[in-house]
């Protein structure tokens, strides 16, 4: 369980889970500037520099790789898997919305949407609406920092500014979703971030708004070993107090690893979807970045990606 989080906890773009929106905008920043980048994301480095110094600045220094090589390569590697995993989940999920739109929805729902730039960066077709779920501060620092830049949605784009606990099912019907309509649900970077129980809740309001033909996709949570954990923990301590960096929040006191969640593909295809799914082990390998030593190959702890199709 998480030791950080509260039934009624809150956050902006700089405190407890919106600092993780940052460190992911981050690592779409740095791939972007890689000449064999698999996203391009122009609007993440300018989220990033608002919001004030944190690790984000250390996974943006192309120096950082070498430096933690020299303290310990092994933990290098697990850093470079990091900024790839993240390029590679980005990826993936971009295809899955264009080939959604490509389909005929026209109706897309970003949960915990962060500082997710899609609705800017992504070529929606004339009619699509965006919809953007998240806490409100995290909304209102998105919306401002890409005004200062002149950036203007390539969708209708809806930000519904409410926490996942509350009653967002009523607040997206609200803001115009029509559950008649089909829709593309995205949940990226948030079921660890939510206990079994609420992971479950999750999915039977998806459900309940989902009209036939509409698709979900989702990041599950590889549930790893609390011996496994604190290794990394104690490693990646060592490294950072020998490199001089500044504390920040440890992410995983933030997730709910959580042994009793329910498989999410089992979950979907006994409520009415139709669900395929990839490990992101084989995805990353697939796009030729995977980078961990080889005892990390049999790991549990990795994720899956999933689609699913409301039949």
């Amino acid at each position: 369980m998480s030791s950080l989080r509260t039934e009624d906890d809150t956050w902006d773009i700089a405190t407890s889970v919106g600092t993780t929106a940052v460190m992911v905008a981050s690592a779409r920043a740095a791939e972007t500037e890689r000449d064999d980048a698999l996203i391009r994301d122009p609007y993440a480095k300018v989220l990033v520099a608002g919001a004030g110094g944190g690790v984000w600045d250390v996974m943006l220094d192309p120096q950082t790789r070498v430096k933690v090589a020299d303290a310990d390569e092994d933990v290098a590697a697990i850093f470079e898997h990091m900024g790839n995993y993240q390029a590679v989940r980005t990826h993936f999920f971009d295809k899955y919305f264009t080939d959604a739109v490509e389909a005929g929805i026209r109706q897309v729902v970003i949960l915990a949407s962060g500082l997710d730039s899609r609705a800017y960066r992504l070529q929606w077709p004339a009619g699509t609406s965006v919809y953007e779920i998240d806490q409100p501060k995290v909304l209102e620092y998105k919306a401002a920092r890409l005004a200062e830049q002149g950036a203007l949605p390539t969708a209708k784009r809806v930000a519904v500014a409410v926490d996942l606990r509350q009653d967002w099912p009523r607040a997206l019907r609200e803001a115009g979703l029509d559950p008649d309509a089909p829709t593309a649900w995205l949940a990226e970077g948030l079921l660890m971030y939510l206990p079994a129980d609420a992971q479950d809740r999750l999915f039977e309001q998806i459900t309940a708004l989902s009209a036939p033909g509409s698709r979900v996709s989702v990041e599950t949570v590889g549930v790893q070993a609390e011996e496994r954990r604190e290794q990394m923990r104690e490693r990646f301590e060592k490294v950072r107090a020998q490199l001089g960096m500044e504390e920040s929040v440890d992410v995983a006191e933030l997730m709910y690893n959580d042994p009793d969640r329910a498989d999410v593909s089992e979950w979907l295809d006994a409520h009415g979807w139709r669900s395929t799914a990839v490990t992101s082990q084989q995805e990353m390998r697939r796009l030729d970045r995977w980078v961990l030593p080889e005892e990390y190959t049999d790991d549990d702890g990795f994720s899956e990606f999933v689609i699913a199709y409301k039949e």
